[in-house]
């Protein structure tokens, strides 16, 4: 069992966030092995939209009897229509001892259309420790990604063929609260990692009242399938968005067969 996956899930929540639909065809003029749905889009925000800018989400990691460790969220605006999405995650306790975690993520999209731009990954896991970037190029309609082993200094260069407008694994998570999010409906929107396009599918499930560490709040529960990706056939993932115009993700939770994750709401910090 690899023990990074007890504190980095929740960006593989939004990483997968959720890997889903089943692959279509691909056009002719996309590359070979590229899974890309042309039924599904990233959608620009409402015009009402409000992004929660200069707030720091904290969250706990719990696995079975122990504390993993902690994880945040925080999104930012920069100069021009770029947002910029961080994310930590640092492993304790036992975890810790056992296979230490010191990762950042550090997203940027587009506000106006919510395509992501580029997304840098800076992690430490155990004895490993890698440098991604990957940027998206929609004018090549390729993302392209540039990896560097930072214990070997072996580096990796890879393209992937991408539709007009994708989202990235950080930035999902911001893009799936912007969504109606209606029960028992279904949404759909493509998704890269710097690999092959996955058409993520995120059901609504319900209405429902959870208690967390920041506090009591009712949300609406979403889940991704993993019909395809890292999660096919592996587990099930739920997250909790809080059921106002907020939509504060509350809770994220990962059932695998190695145990049960869950992420719950610490605090929100604020500029």
């Amino acid at each position: 069992m690899r023990l990074c996956l007890l504190v980095c899930a929740v960006f593989l929540l939004s990483a997968v966030l959720l890997p889903g639909a089943a692959p279509r065809q691909a056009p002719a003029s996309v590359a070979q092995g590229a899974v890309i749905g042309p039924a599904v889009e990233i959608h620009p925000p409402p015009e009402n939209h409000r992004f929660p800018l200069d707030e720091t989400y904290v969250y706990q990691a719990d696995w079975r009897l122990w504390n993993a460790g902690l994880v945040t969220l925080t999104i930012n605006a920069t100069t021009g229509p770029q947002m910029r999405v961080s994310g930590t995650a640092t492993s304790s306790g036992v975890v810790s001892v056992l296979y230490p975690v010191r990762d950042r993520f550090q997203a940027v999209f587009d506000r106006r259309t919510f395509c992501s731009e580029s997304i840098a990954k800076h992690t430490e896991e155990g004895f490993r420790a890698r440098d991604t970037l990957i940027n998206f190029n929609y004018q090549r309609a390729v993302s392209v990604l540039d990896e560097t082993n930072l214990k070997t200094s072996q580096t990796k260069h890879q393209e992937k063929a991408i539709p007009a407008c994708v989202t990235d694994v950080l930035s999902a998570l911001y893009y799936a609260r912007s969504l109606p999010l209606v029960p028992d409906a279904t949404y759909g929107f493509p998704l890269n990692d710097g690999g092959d396009t996955v058409n993520v599918k995120v059901r609504v499930e319900a209405r429902e009242q959870v208690k967390v560490p920041a506090g009591t709040y009712k949300t609406i529960r979403i889940s991704p399938e993993a019909a395809q990706g890292l999660l096919k056939d592996k587990g099930k993932i739920w997250v909790w968005y809080s059921d106002d115009d907020q939509r504060i993700p509350v809770q994220m939770r990962s059932r695998m067969f190695w145990g049960t994750l869950t992420f719950r709401l610490v605090r929100i910090d604020k500029k």
